[in-house]
């Protein structure tokens, strides 16, 4: 089993940067990548950004503005969020996948455990 809790999130303004972190407790072996979502009110979950725990490859839905990382001592996976526009306002969600697929997963179903969450609130 793995949990995972997230924190940092906060009220911002546009331009602004946030650090968001999950920390990861378990079984480490127990998942191969992790993930940032994020879902606004009224919309659906959409994918951020993911890593391979392993090899550290990164993955992103748009790039430019974000960077994700994790530190594998810590057990702790890092979402930097720079340049922060309204559209980023949402919960923003960590994930584990203990599945391996034959691209990096990027739907929610395939990830097996969530975190509860960290609001972002972008003021314009």
């Amino acid at each position: 089993q793995v949990q995972l809790v997230e924190s940092g999130g906060g009220l911002v303004q546009a331009g602004g940067s946030l650090r968001l972190s999950c920390v990861a407790s378990g079984r480490s072996s127990s998942y191969y990548t992790m993930g940032w979502f994020r879902q606004a009110p009224g919309k659906e979950r959409e994918f951020v950004a993911g890593i391979t725990w392993s090899g550290g490859m990164t993955y992103y839905a748009d790039s430019g503005r974000f960077t994700i990382s994790r530190d594998n001592a810590k057990n702790t996976m890092y979402l930097q969020m720079n340049s922060l526009k309204p559209e980023d306002t949402a919960v923003y969600h960590c994930a584990a996948a203990s599945r391996l697929y034959a691209q990096f997963p990027k739907k929610p179903y395939e990830y097996d455990y969530w975190g509860q969450g960290t609001q972002v609130t972008v003021s314009s």
